[in-house]
């Protein structure tokens, strides 16, 4: 059985992920699973990874040359237990020290008459994420026991109640964490961010909330949906699942108003989403509790009118140009303020037409123009070779926005599954190459300078950024999982995961310590029993800047008992 990379050809490009085949008992035959979702390719796209396809091949090649080592050690039993424990978990279980939730959650465990320390559990189980990121059975036998300190709960508490009880109460947990981390750090929430994302599974049918919908990796499989809402400051602030044939619409506004009831928020509040939030519904709803918004708009569907204007570009434009300290243009902007229309639900299913004052501001990006025709071209390249040979409608992914197909056979009839004759339709080509670059703001603050409706808005990049965290770094698909209740608590655990991560980036950090290098340090920092001391195992690199920055002693290759104990109890 080996790894191997997995490349889907999707309407938003060449997804990667690492599958491994496997020996399926039931059917008797070689089968395939997902075990690490990597990302799209133009994502992956950096410095540091200019062919994200060539690096991660590389990747699997290793992780297929450490499974035959392990298989090679584990045949021979050279080694009966690594006698290493990972230390780095310590930070992660500080937040949870720090914001003093324990009897407040071992209260919830007492409610449901459950034996076992619940704060323990879930600060263990959360620590576990970010060491290594796993299935519930290799967290019990393998990663949890690495730890310095032994947990007082079992596998089998862990699958049959510690789970199911995390997910079915995740609301309130998620309140008992917000009110502490109010109490000690206080909650910015003048403007808040959301937006949605899905995990698939690999099952047949639909089952429970495990449903059918628009899949964020364009997959058929069924998924469950997760709305995420970060603060002012772009810390986690609340998450609410969802069956995945449901919209993300209604879940933004009723995770706003649930934030508000239960942190008791009376003040207003900027919602800030992007255009596949931006309705009429959320716009009045938005109005109607006092708060107000920020939604992107596509340029592209505007009225001939207004996308007339928002292309201007001679003297009368008024154009704003923002530049960097080199003089290079940043974006250049510009704004006006009018009455809009909007159509919206009545009474007895009637529509009812408003006028709503805004500020709309236009702004024009050449990095992102460079970007945007960079894929424009690359998706017309890719249909040009696709329409060298008899393709199917299906392979063509996002390249089809470009392509009129004509059905080569049969009744005429064009599914994703028949072969077509495709033409490249260049006069969308050219509109969208004229577009590449533009983006439209809508925003109920109309007294907001146009630069700060830019900035804020472009805060939502931290919200991308924990949902790649999640996928990634965090491996938060739920492979094996069957019970709603279970699903819903492993993703509390991962939330918890990132908001532990976020807590120390951004509040104890202050922002000058990324997320990737705290969990760098969370897994390198081993040690291993010298008698009566510990000898380090951490890596320097990995280790000191936050050790710097925590006022510690971890770059010592000795570390006594005492700092040991002292690490272990250690609060923010």
């Amino acid at each position: 059985m080996a790894y191997f990379l997995k490349k889907s050809n999707t309407k938003k490009g060449v997804y990667l992920q690492i599958y491994e085949s496997y020996r399926n008992k039931e059917k008797k035959e070689t089968s395939h699973r997902a075990v690490k979702s990597i990302g799209y390719v133009s994502e992956l796209t950096c410095e540091k990874i200019p062919d994200p396809i060539a690096y991660y091949r590389a990747e699997v090649k290793g992780m297929n040359e450490k499974r035959k080592r392990e298989m090679e050690a584990s045949r021979i039993k050279t080694i009966e237990s690594d006698p290493t424990k990972n230390l780095g978990y310590f930070l992660v279980k500080s937040v949870f020290g720090t914001l003093k939730v324990e009897s407040h959650l071992n209260l919830l465990a007492k409610i449901a008459n459950k034996p076992y320390d619940l704060n323990e559990a879930i600060a263990s189980l959360v620590s576990a994420r970010i060491v290594s990121p796993c299935s519930k059975i290799k967290t019990m036998e393998e990663v949890i026991p690495s730890f310095l300190e032994p947990v007082h709960f079992s596998s089998d508490q862990l699958y049959d109640s510690i789970l199911p009880l995390i997910g079915d109460e995740y609301e309130r947990i998620l309140e008992i964490i917000n009110h502490a981390f109010a109490r000690k750090y206080g909650r910015k929430t003048d403007s808040v961010f959301f937006d949605g994302t899905n995990y698939y599974f690999e099952i047949d049918r639909e089952k429970g909330d495990r449903r059918k919908g628009p899949s964020k990796e364009s997959r058929n499989d069924p998924i469950i949906s997760m709305g995420l809402l970060l603060d002012a400051e772009q810390i986690p602030l609340a998450m609410k699942m969802f069956p995945g044939n449901e919209s993300e619409k209604p879940v933004m506004r009723e995770i706003i108003k649930d934030m508000k009831e239960k942190n008791g928020i009376a003040g207003r509040t900027i919602q800030v989403a992007d255009k596949g939030l931006n309705c009429a519904k959320n716009i009045c709803e938005a109005l109607k509790s006092g708060d107000g918004y920020i939604f992107s708009q596509s340029v592209k569907r505007l009225p001939e009118q207004e996308r007339k204007w928002a292309l201007l570009e001679n003297e009368s434009a008024r154009w704003t140009e923002i530049r960097d300290g080199s003089g290079a243009l940043l974006y250049k902007c510009k704004s006006c303020i009018d009455k809009f229309q909007y159509r919206v639900g009545g009474g007895a299913g009637r529509q009812a037409t408003v006028s709503l004052t805004q500020k709309r501001v236009v702004t024009f990006s050449p990095p992102l123009a460079e970007k945007k025709r960079h894929e424009i071209k690359k998706m017309v390249e890719r249909a040009r070779e696709l329409s060298g040979y008899q393709a199917k409608k299906k392979e063509y992914g996002d390249a089809a926005r470009y392509v009129s197909f004509k059905a080569v056979s049969g009744d005429g009839e064009i599914l994703d599954d028949t072969v077509v004759a495709a033409t490249i339709d260049q006069s969308k080509v050219s509109e969208d190459l004229r577009l590449a670059g533009y983006n439209l703001l809508i925003t109920s603050e109309t007294k907001m300078k146009a630069e700060e409706i830019y900035k804020v808005y472009h805060r939502l990049w931290r919200i991308e950024e924990t949902f790649r965290t999640l996928k990634s770094e965090l491996d938060a698909r739920p492979v094996y999982l069957q019970k709603r209740e279970s699903i819903y608590g492993h993703f509390l655990i991962c939330y918890l995961a990132v908001f532990a991560l976020r807590v120390l980036q951004i509040k104890e950090f202050k922002d000058e310590i990324h997320t990737n290098e705290i969990i760098s340090f969370v897994r390198s920092l081993k040690v291993l029993k010298n008698g009566e001391s510990y000898i380090n195992l951490g890596s320097k690199d990995k280790i000191k800047k936050i050790n710097d920055r925590l006022g510690l002693n971890l770059t010592n290759y000795f570390l006594t008992d005492k700092t040991i104990k002292k690490l272990l109890s250690f609060k923010l």
